[in-house]
């Protein structure tokens, strides 16, 4: 029986274009699991900010976007499958995208045209939510309801703990920060956002799994408590969300001296919008204005080595007997290279 590996990420705008932007928002801002206010209350507002911010949006799209590959989510999803596919050979590997394009149901739907009886997903968010992993599997289910041969099944839980995903994440910024010429004063470990309700009136685990992703990785890096904070960016409309935010932290670490900071974005399994764009410059005009001096955004997982080997790490132990479990893994050094 022909076994499949799906990996499905978020997914993005098929242009850095106004009409682009719009499609885009419509299908991700109608998604019951992002946004779950009744429409009587949630349509007018969406049909203001439909008009409103796409073509904000386009002009950060347009900082991001490279001529020749496009949206960076969408050339590092597509190396990650890329590279996961030589690992194993004899498996369907695919990407898909719950917004955009390759649309996930599309590539269900041909990867069960192709054979495959066995389906292993991972979605690409290490950190469980109703918004990102729920939603991912509403996309899933919901095109094998269409579907008459029906593969079997699996999904891989959340691996905000696992040891590979934490020798990844820590593994990468220790290789960039060796290439810093300055040393930083502070670390930020920060997170996408989510709004409080969410945490409350539906128990997401969110915030403890990214408490979690943080002690570990804090643990590893061998940091201690005044050298490093936790926070959440990407915040989006007027209710209170996870804190403490961003920029704030960012802005109160400038106004107590600190002049050089360090920030590390674990949830993001690819480089993004929210990480390049969103990070890497509106973060990094607000902690100059601030009085910082130096702010260095770590390189997302993206097609690195070492979170190659730990989706491989992480798919075999999920697909035990049904992916060949036989191949040995290569030793990493730190430096994502194979020894």
């Amino acid at each position: 029986m022909k076994t499949g590996i799906l990996l499905i990420q978020l997914g993005t705008p098929d242009a850095p274009e106004t009409p682009a932007l719009r499609r885009y928002l419509r299908q991700f801002l109608n998604d019951k699991r992002v946004i779950d206010y009744p429409d009587w209350f949630w349509q007018p507002i969406l049909q203001i900010i439909l008009w409103t911010r796409p073509a904000k949006s386009a002009a950060k799209y347009r900082r991001i976007w490279d001529p020749v590959t496009g949206s960076p989510l969408l050339k590092h999803t597509k190396a990650q499958a890329e590279l996961l596919a030589a690992r194993f050979p004899d498996q369907v590997v695919r990407f898909g995208m719950q917004i955009g394009n390759p649309a996930a149901g599309k590539v269900i739907e041909e990867m069960i045209a192709q054979g495959v009886q066995k389906l292993l997903v991972l979605p690409m968010y290490p950190q469980f939510s109703i918004t990102t992993t729920a939603s991912a599997n509403d996309v899933l289910y919901k095109e094998l309801l269409k579907q008459k041969l029906v593969p079997a099944l699996r999904v891989a839980p959340p691996y905000y703990n696992h040891p590979s995903y934490i020798q990844a994440v820590t593994g990468i910024m220790r290789e960039d920060l060796a290439k810093l010429s300055w040393k930083p004063d502070h670390f930020l470990i920060s997170f996408h956002g989510l709004p409080m309700r969410y945490c409350q009136k539906y128990k997401d685990p969110y915030a403890t799994h990214c408490k979690v992703t943080t002690r570990l990785i804090v643990e590893q890096m061998g940091w201690t408590r005044p050298q490093w904070s936790q926070s959440f960016q990407s915040l989006f409309g007027r209710e209170r969300w996870l804190r403490p935010y961003t920029d704030e932290v960012l802005q109160e670490l400038a106004a107590k001296g600190v002049k050089r900071v360090y920030v590390t974005t674990p949830g993001f399994t690819a480089d993004c919008l929210e990480t390049i764009d969103e990070i890497g410059h509106e973060s990094r005009e607000v902690f100059l204005k601030a009085g910082g001096e130096e702010l260095r955004l770590c390189p997302g997982l993206n097609s690195h080595p070492l979170w190659i080997q730990a989706m491989e790490d992480i798919l075999r132990q999920e697909g035990a007997g049904w992916v060949n479990s036989a191949r040995a893994a290569l030793p990493v050094a730190l430096s994502g290279q194979p020894v």
